[in-house]
């Protein structure tokens, strides 16, 4: 028996130990996005970068080419947007991509920066690859603070 879970997606229902099992998030957008690539980022994978961020999305942002809108598949709410994201993300991107969206992470820029910083001198961000993501992806305001979070980090001695 199919379970229709979006406009055109079926999905055949499982159930687990504790009950229905939801559909594969990968592989509902992979079909919602007819193969497409796609990137899913937001306050999930904004927060495990351990930058200061502890919101919570009520929807999960997915980069794309294909598509741009609000889609609710499977019971659970997307925003796609059609923009550019590199096809291998890095934690950089990531950190990247949070500073271009702190407003939808609940925080100000600038209170993200020290802690880009601590990040930074703490070897859990590369310090090229940053500021490669910030170059390519980033805002000037973005590549800015970026350059004044590598220049206030701590160098080890």
């Amino acid at each position: 028996m199919l379970e229709r879970v979006g406009h055109g997606l079926f999905v055949r229902p499982r159930t687990g130990r504790f009950g229905r099992v939801p559909a594969d998030e990968v592989a509902l957008l992979r079909a919602f996005l007819d193969g497409s690539p796609f990137v899913i980022t937001g306050s999930e994978r904004w927060n495990a970068l351990g930058l200061g961020t502890t919101a919570v999305f009520p929807a999960i942002l997915v980069y794309n080419l294909k598509r741009s809108g609000e889609f609710v598949l499977g019971g659970r709410r997307y925003v796609l947007r059609r923009v550019r994201f590199p096809l291998r993300p890095t934690p950089e991107w990531f950190a990247v991509d949070l500073l271009e969206h702190a407003d939808m992470a609940g925080v100000a820029r600038t209170d993200i920066e020290p802690s880009l910083a601590a990040a930074i001198a703490g070897d859990r961000l590369d310090i090229e690859r940053l500021r490669e993501s910030a170059a390519e992806y980033g805002t000037r305001a973005t590549r800015a603070l970026v350059e004044r979070a590598v220049d206030s980090a701590p160098r080890a001695a």
